[in-house]
């Protein structure tokens, strides 16, 4: 008899994992957490998945009990004998933290990688790595998805005239060029200076901006500074409208006023962090239905990469 599939999800994420078991066409998984009363909590399976695939749906955003646990799910799951674990992370934590950028201090992601490793977990599945390097840190497979098919059905909706497509920074270079491929339009690059994290000193354009609908593209949103700030130099530099696409809404401090008070017609991203507020400037697209698809993929050891191929995003009207 073949083995079943279980989607079990950890509190931060169950939102998602909901709609995605949906999109599968099964129920979520019965995971438990207890809490005790000086803080610490224990996950249990609250059903039997001895041989079993468990895909577990755990985004790492803050605070870092989130990531615990999913460490902590996966150890569990190992415990009760699963026969194969997957890790979907929609959103990967500490991802900024990928290298040694200045002396004396933690390279954080290949730390989560390490811990991950340790865990037990034989695969990780998630959505736009903040550098793509960080697959290299794990010695088993990570499928790396692109929010791309998400948002290009999304945009040729929208039936923009005059549509660019725009980095708020030099290093989203890659991303706005690989839209701007897909979409077949110019793109556009921002280029700033910080004297410290999450402040912008200074800013310039290079590339034709007057007369376009702009699109600033990003992998995630923090604090709004850096691509409210592209926003409104795109407008002095004489563009038509300016809207946004970022897949991770982190959306700290006062990130979601500045979006609404920013030139922004629109801002869109994903479901891989829940917001805190709702605001009629942030429209939220769904990636249940891409994980859903990966996990069938996956589970049937069928190909992943062609859902991201050039063509195939190209022509699609929507995802898959």
């Amino acid at each position: 008899m073949s083995n079943e599939v279980n989607i079990v999800a950890g509190r931060a994420t169950k939102y998602l994992a909901k709609q995605i078991a949906h999109s599968y066409g099964q129920r979520l998984g019965n995971v438990k957490v207890t809490e005790f009363s000086d803080g610490e909590f224990q996950p249990s399976f609250e059903e039997n998945i001895r041989g079993n695939d468990i895909f577990i749906v755990q985004s790492t955003f803050a605070p870092t009990d989130n990531l615990f646990e999913l460490l902590m799910i996966i150890d569990a799951a190992k415990r009760a004998s699963a026969r194969n674990i997957v890790a979907v992370i929609p959103y990967f934590g500490f991802a900024r933290q990928d290298r040694k950028d200045r002396p004396r201090v933690s390279i954080a992601s290949k730390l989560i990688a390490n811990l991950l490793s340790a865990s037990g977990v034989n695969r990780i599945i998630t959505l736009d790595l903040h550098a793509d390097q960080i697959q290299g840190f794990f010695e088993f497979p990570v499928d790396h998805l692109f929010a791309a098919s998400i948002f290009v059905p999304h945009l040729r909706k929208l039936k923009l005239p005059h549509i660019s497509m725009a980095s708020p920074d030099t290093g989203g270079t890659k991303r706005a060029a690989a839209y701007a491929k897909i979409l077949e339009t110019d793109f556009i690059i921002c280029y700033k200076q910080r004297d410290k994290p999450n402040e912008v000193e200074k800013m310039a354009v290079v590339g034709e901006v007057e007369g376009k609908d702009i699109i600033l593209v990003d992998d995630i949103i923090d604090t709004g500074g850096s691509i409210t700030r592209a926003a409104e130099l795109m407008l002095e530099k004489g563009a038509n409208s300016v809207r946004a696409i970022a897949t991770h809404p982190i959306f700290s401090k006062d990130a979601i006023k500045r979006l609404e008070d920013s030139p922004f017609e629109k801002v869109y991203v994903t479901d891989t962090i829940p917001l805190s507020t709702e605001s009629p400037k942030i429209e939220v697209l769904s990636t249940a239905d891409l994980f859903a698809e990966v996990i069938r993929r996956v589970r049937h050891d069928e190909s992943i990469s062609s859902i991201f191929k050039f063509e195939n995003i190209k022509r699609q009207d929507k995802f898959v």
